[in-house]
């Protein structure tokens, strides 16, 4: 019998892994193997060279040019996102005037496409009349500056980003039971001690999803770069997701794409694997 309902179960799985198969698995091997050959202008293997590809990248000065780049948008996007998030979970954790249109209307934010809400921006950011220079009686260009470029798209990220996070914060918040805030304020605690002491660790779990969640999305933005900046300006916004694009699509340099999509992949599974070792989920 248990056998009967272990055959069972592997065959409710078999679409799921048809699909991960078809969809995942298949395409990242043809990937590892385009990226060790040589390719033509339709994306067809003619020549297999070993890591030449991957010897090439790591020649190129603008292939280290991007990780930096990507790191750095990673590192703003993700600061942004969380805190963002955060701070508008523990804001509407509060009872006031207004707080189910609050958070509704912010919770909104992940229905928000990236490529619809960078056109917006690109209108707002306009040095003429975007109205953020109006706000700041500023006359930054903010998309055309090589120095504020970056930030911009970062911010428009993470800011994106955080109505997601808002919503994990917020199960996460109501999910502490209020006794240990009730104790700790019989006890002495000011709101400060109940923040570090109760709400922080009470959070912990959430807060690690959250960053390693983040991070991935971070790394795989294309959109709003395409539309905004392309890239540019020069190579200042020239994430490797892009650079992969420009290569594959611009360049038709299939070959190289493919041999920056497996270290990307690698570059972010590392990553992965650094947090889950550093919070000791990895030993769980």
């Amino acid at each position: 019998m248990l056998k009967d309902n272990n055959k069972k179960a592997y065959l409710y799985l078999l679409p799921a892994m048809a699909v991960f198969i078809i969809f995942t698995f298949y395409p990242f091997v043809q990937t590892l193997i385009r990226s060790l050959h040589s390719t033509d202008n339709m994306g067809k293997n003619f020549a297999f060279v070993g890591l030449e590809n991957y010897k090439t990248l790591f020649a190129s000065s603008s292939f280290y040019n991007s990780i930096k780049v990507t790191l750095l948008y990673v590192v703003i996007v993700v600061i942004i996102g969380v805190l963002l998030g955060f701070i508008t979970a523990m804001l509407c954790h509060k009872t006031f005037p207004g707080i189910k249109i609050f958070t509704a209307a912010y919770a909104l934010l992940m229905a928000i496409a990236s490529s619809g809400m960078a056109l917006v921006f690109k209108v707002m950011l306009n040095p003429s009349i975007g109205i953020i220079n109006i706000i700041l009686n500023s006359k930054a260009n903010w998309l055309t500056d090589p120095k504020l470029a970056l930030l911009s798209i970062g911010i428009l990220t993470g800011w994106l980003n955080s109505g997601m996070n808002f919503l994990y914060f917020s199960a996460g918040l109501s999910g502490i039971d209020d006794s240990l805030y009730e104790s700790a304020q019989i006890d002495g605690a000011n709101a400060f001690n109940e923040f570090i002491h109760i709400t922080i660790p009470s959070l912990g779990p959430i807060i690690f999803f959250v960053v390693v969640t983040n991070i991935i999305n971070a790394f795989q933005s294309f959109a709003q770069i395409r539309l905004l900046t392309g890239g540019g300006p020069g190579e200042s916004t020239n994430v490797i997701v892009h650079d992969i694009y420009k290569n594959a699509f611009m360049n038709y340099r299939y070959d190289m794409a493919s041999a920056e999509s497996i270290i990307l992949f690698i570059i972010i599974m590392l990553l992965t694997l650094i947090i889950f070792k550093r919070n000791g989920v990895a030993n769980d």
